[in-house]
């Protein structure tokens, strides 16, 4: 049942799906999850120091 309360799909605003909730479909889940692969989206906080990013990639090759 859709109603003016019912919430759309974040990417396309279409009604959202249960089977794919909260997306309408596996395109749009598709798409919102290539975006988090490829840095489109980023969870805010402070930057990283040169140095921290560093320490990081080294800690990486162990």
């Amino acid at each position: 049942m859709i109603t003016a309360k019912t919430k759309t799909c974040p990417i396309c605003r279409k009604p959202r799906s249960e089977e794919y909730y909260p997306f309408c479909s596996r395109g749009c889940r598709d798409r919102d999850l290539n975006q988090w692969f490829n840095d489109g989206y980023a969870v805010p906080g402070r930057p990283a120091s040169p140095e921290e990013s560093a320490s990081e990639d080294w800690e990486k090759q162990d």
